[in-house]
């Protein structure tokens, strides 16, 4: 008698809830857990094949009647910024974004519930506590970070910390091939800042520092305004089924 390894992954499939991001339709989820001591290689492959971190828990769509949901990576060493993105860099040259370990702070989730109250009030994530936070960042078995973003001090270039309030957050993983943003979060009263756009900027400047090829977006949903900005950072690469595909050139 043949026995499966104890140690495979086991993968499950959610019941069909309404789709959160196109009218009429109904998602479904294929997922796993990520623990032990092969999580980082596990989610690396996971993620290359489309699937998405969540604490401790990879998934991707398994949708029956809809395929709008696509995988998106952009390509950090041939990255092109366009005039606006540019813009967008230069306006935030004021700040800087220090690395922490995933450790969860009264500060963070102060600046998580501000954001949540202007900008998801009626999400699937509106009524998450100062537990759920903490369990948002803590519960990882991978190489995950906390990148908080402050505005520059007098002090900052010996430092290298900012210094004030906090005004961004990032929950990211380090994978073998790149960066991939699990959650990202800033001060919605700063609205001029476009700091959604800068901490992706910041993270294809890291990518490029370490010498890693991508940076892991999350899903573009065709047909959802809400995801139409994943696809202004050029070159990028869309999961089809014939595999990872080039999606278009950078426009000015």
């Amino acid at each position: 008698m043949k026995h499966q390894p104890t140690n495979s992954p086991q993968f499950f499939l959610t019941a069909p809830s309404p789709c959160p991001y196109l009218s009429g339709q109904f998602e479904r989820k294929v997922f796993t857990h990520l623990v032990g001591d092969k999580a980082p290689e596990l989610n690396d492959l996971l993620t290359q094949g489309g699937f998405r971190r969540s604490q401790n828990i990879a998934y991707r769509p398994a949708c029956e009647t809809c395929r709008a949901c696509v995988s998106v990576r952009i390509l950090a060493q041939e990255f092109k910024a366009t005039r606006n993105m540019k813009r967008v860099w230069q306006r935030n040259a004021d700040l800087i974004g220090v690395e922490h370990q995933a450790e969860p702070s009264t500060e963070q989730y102060s600046l998580f519930r501000q954001y949540l109250d202007a900008r998801h009030k009626r999400g699937g994530m509106s009524d998450m506590t100062v537990l759920d936070y903490a369990m948002m960042v803590e519960d990882t078995h991978v190489e995950t970070k906390v990148i908080e973003y402050r505005k520059r001090g007098p002090a900052s270039f010996i430092t290298g910390k900012g210094e004030g309030d906090l005004i961004g957050v990032a929950l990211t993983d380090r994978m073998a091939d790149g960066l991939s943003m699990v959650y990202s979060y800033f001060d919605p009263d700063m609205e001029d800042r476009s700091l959604g756009t800068y901490m992706i900027l910041d993270h294809i400047e890291r990518a490029r520092a370490a010498g890693l090829p991508h940076v892991y977006l999350g899903y573009w949903v065709d047909g959802s305004p809400k995801m139409a900005y994943k696809v202004r950072y050029r070159p990028q690469e869309h999961l089809g089924p014939r595999g990872w595909e080039r999606y278009g050139e950078p426009s000015g």
